[in-house]
């Protein structure tokens, strides 16, 4: 039965168990290090990379495709709460700006260019994916609202375009986060311009079947 690994958060915890915390999240930035490199590798790199052993981590991750799910679900919950936090914004427009700049610095999808189809989502995922849904329509309402969104942009453009920012991978970090940031000032300001936009928008589910091993 498909299972997912459940992240504690570190400031409510206690000795430990606060402990315990840390070294789950040295596990998960170690996997996302790993896998993000190259998705075939054995977890064994993981257990390298995080500088704990094989057995420890197969005490808290039963197998890769667990590793993998969890890592996935983390992502799509940072991506949730970016989101959230973008929506505070009065207007309309600034919080779509700043939901596309809040998840391009998270880098969560880079996760999902390398990572899916390598696991089977679970049940325990879907309230999280229809949360990010929810926002993101919510974010694309509120943007043309406010007058300043090209007609035509839908809510399926958003991953569009967060990809394309996730693309650009180099070596140096620093850099890569700033070259992201390059591209995604100029994709904004195609989302402000007038004009047709070329061809249907994403079909709703068009890209869900690559999160299906083996398609």
């Amino acid at each position: 039965m498909p299972e997912t690994v459940e992240v504690p958060a570190q400031r409510a915890l206690p000795g430990r168990k606060a402990q315990a915390a840390r070294n789950d999240e040295r596990i998960l930035e170690a996997a996302r290090e790993v896998f993000l490199a190259d998705a075939a590798a054995p977890i064994a790199a993981v257990a390298e990379r995080a500088g704990v052993g094989i057995s420890a981590l197969y005490r808290r991750y039963s197998s890769k495709e667990v590793l993998l799910r969890t890592l996935c679900h983390e992502g799509l919950r940072r991506y949730n709460t970016e989101a959230e936090a973008a929506l505070r914004d009065s207007d309309g427009w600034q919080a779509l700006v700043d939901f596309l700049e809040r998840v391009v610095d998270a880098d969560v999808h880079s996760l999902t260019t390398h990572l899916a189809g390598t696991f089977t989502p679970e049940p325990s995922m879907f309230p999280d994916v229809q949360r990010a849904g929810e926002l993101n329509d919510e974010i694309i309402r509120r943007a043309h609202e406010s007058g300043r969104l090209r007609a035509g942009v839908t809510t399926a453009d958003l991953g569009l375009i967060l990809e394309a920012c996730a693309a650009i991978t180099l070596p140096d970090k620093t850099r890569s986060a700033q070259l992201r940031r390059r591209i995604l000032a100029m994709l904004v300001d195609g989302l402000a311009a007038s004009g047709k936009l070329p061809g249907p928008a994403p079909e709703p589910g068009e890209f869900a079947g690559r999160w299906q091993p083996g398609r």
